[in-house]
């Protein structure tokens, strides 16, 4: 699978009624299209994929597909049991999306490659999401890779040790892996190093602007802006995607809160993150 460049993984807007505002999730594909992501990843983790019902998950898929319109690769997310994983993939198939990120199911369990091997049957590309409870070996990749329809690995977990391995067992083949660790720029110089260029960034779905600039090489930004960003980050169990979402609307568009279990940010922290973004485009 050919994917380049930061890939976009928006957020999921919500009007004051609670319900996913279409509108505002289209406006906010522009404005990231406009700015030449990679690939969109719609209703992943960013797009708080754990709290939207399969109607939901639809909707925000179907929007996404009219707005990307084939100009960039499209990928949904799937996960949780086995039966909405499946109705995930089908979803996505059927809005002609390029493929799904597997998000992990909530108990490992020793049968996790059966739970891939159905969710690839549907006949749409498959990308595994390494994270939290689900740490794979460099065994596992290689058998699961084996899996018609798996096409990559995105790392969520963080040990370069067991990445470079990983990379090293894959030997070459047809693979793709990307960084998805949180703020994942501030750990690109590690996974570049052991081969992996590819990354998702949080901070393109709020400041593309910045997003773009680090990717050219602007490493100031790492020290005035990706550090301090991922200290306030930090703070607060789920700030990873509320510190998202509250940028969106610090930029003027109303993606509206985070669904419980998140929270949105307290007003200092807002403050703070208001002031790292202006810090940020006064760097580009």
């Amino acid at each position: 699978m050919d994917l380049s460049g930061v890939l976009f993984f928006p957020v999921t807007p919500f009007d004051a009624d609670g319900r996913v505002a279409e509108g505002v999730l289209a406006e906010h594909l522009r404005g990231g299209l406009a700015h030449g992501p990679g690939a969109v990843f719609a209703a992943c983790g960013t797009g708080e994929f754990s709290s939207l019902s399969e109607e939901e998950h639809a909707r925000v898929v179907a929007v996404a597909a009219e707005q990307t319109a084939g100009r960039v690769p499209l990928f949904a997310g799937a996960g949780g049991p086995l039966g909405a994983a499946l109705r995930h993939a089908r979803t996505a198939r059927e809005a002609g999306a390029d493929g799904v990120l597997l998000l992990p199911p909530a108990a490992r369990g020793p049968r996790y490659a059966d739970y891939v091997r159905a969710v690839a049957a549907e006949g749409v590309p498959v990308i595994l999401y390494a994270r939290d409870h689900l740490v794979l070996s460099p065994q596992e990749v290689l058998d699961l890779a084996a899996v018609p329809g798996v096409v990559g690995l995105k790392d969520g977990v963080g040990d370069i040790d067991r990445m470079q391995r990983i990379v090293r067992a894959m030997d070459g083949r047809d693979f793709t892996f990307f960084n998805g660790l949180p703020t994942a720029e501030l750990t690109m110089p590690a996974y570049r190093a052991i081969g992996v260029g590819l990354y998702s960034s949080a901070v393109f779905a709020f400041a593309p602007e910045i997003a773009m600039a680090y990717l050219a090489g602007n490493e100031r930004l790492l020290g005035e802006f990706y550090v301090p960003l991922v200290e306030l980050r930090s703070k607060v169990a789920g700030y990873a995607v509320s510190l998202v979402k509250a940028g969106v609307r610090l930029r003027g568009l109303d993606a509206g809160p985070v669904r419980p279990p998140l929270a949105d940010l307290a007003p200092d922290h807002l403050a703070e993150l208001d002031r790292l973004i202006k810090i940020g485009l006064e760097l580009t």
